[in-house]
């Protein structure tokens, strides 16, 4: 039979792989590296704890929420480093390819950066 817990946890692995997989599409069909890095930090993010999420909840419903188990704690730790990590390390490569010269797409509308560059 299958409980609350195993549907919930299907749910959350087929939406974190959905966003994974937008992000690669987005990694492949965008312009310009800001874009692609727009796409593979915020939808990689969420795609991977989508991920994380569902395997948190199929541990709560194979071990109970007490005490939780290793898997469980590991994969809560994991999720909270990527959650602060990736948009972070994502904002740096894109200011240091600004500061280096790497240019916007030739649709980009307005460079609001565009008196710190270094040319």
């Amino acid at each position: 039979m299958v409980n609350v817990f195993e549907i919930l946890s299907i749910a959350c692995l087929v939406i974190g792989v959905i966003f994974l997989s937008l992000g690669m599409i987005g990694l492949l069909r965008l312009p310009d590296v800001y874009n692609r890095l727009h796409a593979t930090t915020k939808i990689g993010t969420l795609g991977a704890f989508g991920v994380l999420l569902s395997i948190m909840i199929q541990e709560i419903g194979n071990s109970g929420l007490l005490p939780p188990s290793p898997m469980g704690i590991k994969a809560l730790t994991v999720g909270l480093f990527i959650l602060l990590t990736s948009p972070i390390s994502g904002h740096m490569i894109a200011r240091a390819a600004y500061k280096m010269g790497v240019d916007l797409c030739e649709d980009s509308i307005l460079d609001e950066y565009k008196g710190e560059r270094k040319d």
